[in-house]
């Protein structure tokens, strides 16, 4: 890999991705105890003087922070300050690798968590730019506790409303990744990134090293997207965006050029014209409404789902959550990430759209296996509790509750090639103990066309 794909310097990723770059100055050193009797680099007093070889006594650790801080130029493995990409003001911190391997000492917690305090005090966005091995060996315990603050402020952060995006660069190992970077809202990846808890000195010797890396990480669900390096300043800046300016009010539900047509004359009719391959899909829907889609990928339990499409959409400048199903049997890990988006809408003051379009949940034994269940209410329960208007359209089949848990109470629409239905046709007519051809006469008594859905006071109109 190039430099600017790898291994890049702070000052490097930052300039990488920044139109310009205001650093601040590093906080003094924040006492361990209530009394300020020591720091957290071993300082002997409230001046923050430290001993030469940190609160260990670390034979040679003064001697290797100097050696670091000539090699790189940096006194310390974190550059912060204040930052504009693609016109959008932002907290941004960045890691230096050739620092000790970026890892994580007392002053680096004071630096994360001045870099924290700065984009909550000016209401900004935060950007970090992750390259670390973990916790500095050298200071122990104290350097490991440094976890415990960022996991503070990184409450602190969410509390107050404000997005975080992070940027794993090569490598983002440990307690950095488990923190700064895997407690973001959005985890974007340099291509090739090494990418873990464990480092690649500490893993089992059969580990699968594809697992370890920004591509396995994506296809487990634990990265948003892995973005070129000549991509990632124009797609951080639509992140910030979408995610700092909210769309105004209520969104309306998508409507297709030349859509129309005829209403179905039976329930039957209804179900299949839903179910004709050739009728549009969530993505044609997404295409038609916004400007541009930023994907939030996977569950962060290890799970995606390509039939659950959830993201960001840019439309007129102003971002809208979206949640859109594709007409296949939605996976647990679906559901699970379209929670994810639903929560960070709602925190962040987003307006949400959701497309409903699947026969049902998925109900082989791997999805009872992975919680399909517990996935189902948590979407429920985030469209419920969703402080943020929820604008959904039926844009195809809506099977039982797998369906129903993504539509919003008084604010869903229908297309005229759907359906909405307590359980298929062809089910409840087995659970009657009816034949097969009864299938028809059964969705006709279900009442499930459109047209039916509107006098049921279930949607709202037909589009």
């Amino acid at each position: 890999m190039s430099e600017t794909a790898s291994r890049m310097t702070a000052r490097a990723a930052i300039a990488l991705v920044a139109d310009a770059f205001t650093e601040h100055a590093p906080p003094p050193p924040e006492p361990r105890d209530p009394d300020g009797a020591a720091g957290p680099d071993g300082a002997a007093g409230p001046d923050g003087a430290a001993g030469p070889d940190g609160p260990l006594a670390w034979e040679g650790y003064g001697a290797a922070r100097a050696r670091a801080a000539e090699r790189t130029g940096e006194s310390e493995s974190v550059v912060f300050g204040e930052a504009e990409v693609a016109g959008v003001r932002c907290a941004l911190l960045a890691f230096e690798f050739g620092f000790l391997g970026g890892s994580l000492g007392g002053r680096t917690g004071d630096r994360l968590c001045a870099a924290y305090r700065l984009a909550r005090e000016r209401r900004m966005p935060l950007v970090s730019l992750v390259a670390t091995g973990g916790s500095r060996m050298q200071e122990g315990m104290v350097a490991l506790t440094q976890l415990q603050r960022v996991a503070r402020e990184t409450v602190l952060l969410r509390e107050a409303g404000l997005p975080h995006v992070s940027v794993l660069r090569d490598p983002a190992t440990g307690g950095g990744w488990a923190t700064v970077g895997a407690g973001a809202d959005v985890v974007l990846a340099l291509p090739g990134a090494q990418i873990g808890f464990a480092g690649a000195r500490v893993r089992p010797a059969d580990a699968d090293p594809a697992a370890y890396t920004a591509e396995g990480q994506l296809a487990a669900g634990h990265v948003d997207a892995v973005v070129p390096p000549d991509e990632l300043r124009a797609v951080l800046g639509r992140w910030l965006t979408g995610l700092t300016r909210p769309a105004p009010g209520t969104v309306p539900p998508p409507v297709l050029p030349g859509g129309g047509g005829e209403l179905p004359e039976s329930g039957w009719e209804a179900v299949l014209r839903a179910r004709d391959a050739a009728r549009p899909r969530a993505e044609a829907y997404l295409e038609a409404y916004f400007d541009a889609r930023l994907p939030l990928t996977g569950d962060r339990c290890g799970g995606t789902d390509p039939g659950m499409l959830c993201g960001v959409g840019l439309r007129d400048g102003h971002g809208v959550v979206f949640a859109a199903q594709c007409g296949t049997a939605t996976r647990p890990a679906g559901y699970r990430t379209a929670a994810r988006a639903l929560r960070l809408a709602d925190r962040l003051g987003l307006p949400v759209l959701t497309l409903v379009d699947t026969p049902g949940a998925a109900n082989d034994a791997e999805a009872e296996r992975s919680g399909a269940g517990a996935a189902i209410a948590e979407v429920f329960a985030a469209v419920a509790g969703a402080r943020v208007p929820v604008t959904t359209l039926l844009v195809g089949e809506g099977g039982s509750g797998g369906a129903l848990a993504l539509a919003a109470p008084g604010n869903t629409w229908a297309t005229r090639d759907s359906y909405f239905s307590v359980i298929a046709p062809e089910l409840a007519a087995a659970i009657l103990k009816r034949p097969p051809e009864e299938a028809p006469r059964t969705a006709g008594q279900l009442r499930l066309r459109p047209q039916d859905l509107v006098e049921l006071g279930i949607v709202r109109g037909i589009v």
